[in-house]
C-alpha cells in the first residue's frame, strides 16, 4: 500500500537530525514525500537532507528553535519556498529533563526549561502551519506524545507533566479543526531507543522497560511507519487521537 498516492507531497519534520524524526525523514522521503528537515542542530538537520537525496530523494534543512515563534515561522517559510506547500508537520522535538527526581526535589527550572520545549514548543509549531493549512483545507499534523503523558513515569515529573500537556493540546486542537480538513494528532510510544533514551540513567530505563509486556523497547521503524501513515492522506477519520505503542503496556 502506498501511503502518499497524491504526490507532490511536502512534510516538514522537527528533530530531523537523530531519533524518531531522522527515521521518520527518511522513511517518508524513500515514499517519494519531499521532506524539510528541521532541527536547533543545523549539522544533523543537514545530514538526514543529503541522506535522503543521496537515496533519490528530495529534501532541504533549516535550523530551528521551537520555543521561538519567529524561528519556527523563518524555517516553514523555508520548507514552503524550496519545496513547495506543506501537506504534514511532524513533531519530534522534546527533552527529558532532569530524571530520577522525586516530586519534592524538582528544579522549577528544569521543570519550565521542559514544557517550553515539550508544550510550549509544539504549540509554536503548531501555529505556525496551521494558517496555511487551513486557507487550503488539507493539512496532517502529528506530535510526539510519550505513555508517561497518560500513566506518569516515577522521577519523572517535568516530562510526563509535559506530554500530558501535550496530549490534551492536540485533543483540542483536533476539536477545534475537526471539519477544516486538518487532522492534528499524537503518538505516545513506551521505551523508544534513541538518544534521548541513551542518556537516561540505567535504573529508568529498566523501570520504564519492565513496564513493557514485550519486554523490549520500540525500534524507530516501528515508530516511524505508523507516523508515515498518520500524515498520510489515508489517515483521513483519525483527530484529536493518541496512537499507543507500548508493546501492551497502555490498558484504555
Amino acid at each position: 500500500m502506498q501511503y502518499f498516492d497524491d504526490l507532490p507531497y511536502t512534510v516538514a519534520v522537527v528533530g530531523a537530525g537523530s531519533g524518531i524524526g531522522k527515521t521518520t525523514a527518511e522513511l517518508i522521503g524513500s515514499m517519494g514525500v519531499s521532506v524539510g528537515c528541521l532541527d536547533k542542530n543545523a549539522e544533523a538537520a543537514e545530514d538526514t537532507a543529503q541522506a535522503i537525496e543521496a537515496a533519490g530523494g528530495k529534501a532541504c534543512s533549516y535550523a530551528m528553535e521551537v520555543t521561538d515563534p519567529a524561528s519556527a515561522k523563518s524555517a516553514l517559510d523555508h520548507v514552503e519556498d524550496i519545496l513547495g506547500n506543506i501537506s504534514g508537520l511532524v513533531n519530534c522535538a522534546g527533552i527529558t529533563g532532569k530524571t530520577a527526581v522525586l516530586g519534592a526535589d524538582v528544579d522549577l527550572d528544569d521543570f519550565d526549561q521542559v514544557h517550553d520545549i515539550n508544550v510550549k514548543g509544539a504549540l509554536i509549531v503548531s501555529q505556525a502551519v496551521l494558517p496555511s493549512m487551513l486557507a487550503r483545507g488539507y493539512g496532517r499534523v502529528l506530535h510526539v506524545a510519550s505513555i508517561s503523558g497518560k500513566e506518569g513515569n516515577s522521577g519523572m515529573l517535568a516530562y510526563s507533566t509535559s506530554k500530558a500537556g501535550l496530549i490534551g493540546m492536540v485533543k483540542v486542537l483536533g476539536k477545534d479543526y475537526a471539519e477544516s480538513g486538518v487532522t492534528i494528532n499524537a503518538i505516545a510510544p513506551a521505551v523508544v531507543r534513541t538518544p534521548m533514551v541513551d542518556v537516561l540513567p540505567k535504573e529508568t530505563v529498566t523501570y520504564m522497560t519492565d513496564k513493557i509486556p514485550m519486554k523490549r523497547c520500540c525500534e524507530l521503524s516501528e515508530v516511524a511507519q505508523l507516523i508515515a501513515w498518520t500524515i498520510s492522506p489515508a489517515c483521513s477519520f483519525n483527530t484529536g487521537y493518541v496512537f499507543d505503542m507500548t508493546g501492551g503496556r497502555a490498558t484504555y
